[in-house]
């Protein structure tokens, strides 16, 4: 059995401010990324996700969270096989990619990244790093993979997470930080009715980005939304160093958050979930 002591597996993209709240007589918290979520002209929105893994460890996984995330009101999901390769896992516009595979010993367990522009997301990737779920290690564990999946796809919605405490009792949401995951596999209602919040209103796009390309109405400078991306906004960022600013770190070091920053409201967020003793070296900085 695992400790609830420290690690949450996924990663918030951006950062907003969590505000106390009770739902369902459970106390949790307000979990969106602030404004950032994917536009369209009804609910619900419809969006792909791609399987891109390496090894079919985490088919079960997956499959899982897929059902488990198409059952709120205001998300369409259809699973595709993906358009990438698990170790490039490069994103396109309007989907969200999925990958697992081997991708160093380089300190971080997941990462997820979102493209956006504006308040909208673009396209968005979430990464397992193999690396670290090797057979028989201390994260080769279904309820560790179940946790992983959800969380993480649960973050390129733009969800944020419920709790950031580690040593309190789980709220049995894939959502809340933890480090036992025997009980946080699947989202709860709180992810659901935020979700329904996030996107109660109609962007008047046509669902997966499509509504960014609306033509601008007034001065450029009041329209960065609607500024061509430059082409370094398409490139992949799947190192350290491309990530751009750090602008969050968990108060225990696990998670941290980078922005890189392109001009005119395009910006790439990545969240990153280290290891136990990256996450060490961090709290102690």
């Amino acid at each position: 059995m695992f400790s609830k002591r420290f690690i949450t597996v996924g990663f918030v993209v951006a950062v907003g401010v969590i505000v106390a709240v009770a739902y369902s007589a459970v106390v949790s918290a307000s979990n969106s990324w602030g404004k950032y979520h994917w536009d369209g002209d009804k609910t619900p929105v419809k969006l792909t996700l791609g399987d891109n893994f390496k090894t079919n460890a985490w088919d079960s996984a997956y499959d899982v969270a897929v059902k488990d995330w198409n059952v709120s009101k205001v998300l369409s999901l259809t699973k595709l096989g993906g358009e990438t390769s698990p170790g490039a896992c490069t994103p396109a516009n309007g989907t969200i990619e999925v990958c697992a595979d081997e991708y160093g010993i380089n300190g971080w367990l997941g990462l997820a990244q979102i493209w956006t522009r504006g308040p909208h997301i673009r396209k968005a990737i979430a990464k397992m790093n193999d690396s670290y779920f090797v057979t028989g290690g201390f994260y080769d564990h279904p309820e560790w993979r179940a946790t992983v999946m959800c969380q993480e796809i649960g973050h390129d919605f733009g969800l944020g997470h419920q709790d950031e405490d580690f040593n309190n009792t789980n709220l049995d949401s894939c959502m809340d930080y933890t480090s036992d995951p025997s009980t946080n596999q699947h989202p709860n209602e709180h992810d659901y009715y935020q979700l329904e919040l996030m996107y109660a209103h109609l962007d008047g796009g046509g669902g997966g980005g499509g509504g960014d390309t609306k033509p601008c109405k007034g001065p450029a400078w009041k329209c960065a939304e609607d500024q061509p991306p430059p082409p370094a906004f398409d490139m992949e960022l799947p190192n350290r160093g491309q990530w751009g600013r750090e602008i969050a770190v968990s108060r225990d070091g696990g998670q941290s958050v980078f922005v890189q920053n392109f001009g005119n409201g395009y910006r790439v967020y990545t969240h990153v979930t280290w290891t136990l003793e990256v996450a060490e070296t961090l709290r102690r900085r």
